[in-house]
Parts: structure tokens; sequence; C-alpha cells
């Protein structure tokens, strides 16, 4: 799946006890919708979750209001609000993250940048093989 939005914080690099680290961000999708027989539209928020796990240096380029583009799975967390209502989160576990217009200020530099982050899947822990980065050749 593929998705556009902004950033609604700073990435964060998160340690596990296991020494892999992650960045963690969280991706703001904005959609507008005029309901049928409706003077106004209404403006509906969507959040993802997102995790990458290939590369940490892509943090310091997912900056809070990035205009940022994801691929990658999704999949949903269930869980019950301390008042007992049902809730559910949508996460993504990015493969690809392109950023677009993030802005350098600490430079003192504008300018917007476009930046494009891939990543291979890890290979399976069952099967003992290992994956090799795929040729661009399109056949």
């Amino acid at each position: 799946m593929e998705f556009t939005g902004r950033l609604t914080a700073n990435a964060i690099i998160s340690t596990l006890k296991d020494e892999r680290k992650v960045v963690n961000f969280t991706l703001a999708i904005n959609d507008y919708y005029k309901p049928k027989g409706a003077a106004e539209g209404k403006q509906a928020t969507q959040y993802i979750r997102c995790s990458y796990w290939k590369n940490t240096t892509v943090a310091q380029r997912l900056l809070k209001g990035s205009v940022v583009e994801i691929s990658g799975r999704l999949f949903t967390t269930v869980y019950v609000s301390g008042g007992g209502e049902a809730r559910a989160n949508l996460n993504a576990i990015c493969s690809t993250i392109k950023v677009h217009g993030t802005s350098n200020k600490k430079d003192g530099n504008d300018k917007p940048e476009n930046t494009v982050v891939n990543a291979l899947p890890k290979p399976s822990m069952n099967t003992g093989t290992t994956l090799q980065e795929e040729d661009d050749i399109p056949f």
C-alpha cells in the first residue's frame, strides 16, 4: 500500500532489547468530502503509526510537518481504552519512504529536498536463505 501525508512529529529512533534499531513516526492523512445534500464539506484525518527497520539515518529527514510518501504493509492493533471503549490503531511497516519538500532550515537553506529510501524485506528466520538486491533490469 502507498500513502502520502504529513508527519505529526519528528521521527524517533528506538533501540530494542536485542540492540536492533527502528525508526518510528506517525503520518496524518487528510481527507475532504462533501456528503450528498450537505451544504458544507467535512474533513477527516486518519493517523498511521509507521515503523522503518532498514536504516536509521532517514530519521534526521523525517521532521514534523514534512510531506512523506510511504509504501509497505498495513496491520491493525485493537485494544480497550481505560474507559472500556474498543479502539484500534492503523500501523504500517514501511519498505520505502519518500520525503517530499523537507526544508533544511537549520542550514539556512529553505530549498525543498526529495529523498527516497528503499528497504529489502527481511529474510524469514526459518528458511535459512538470504536476500540479495534485485537487478534494475526490467526483463
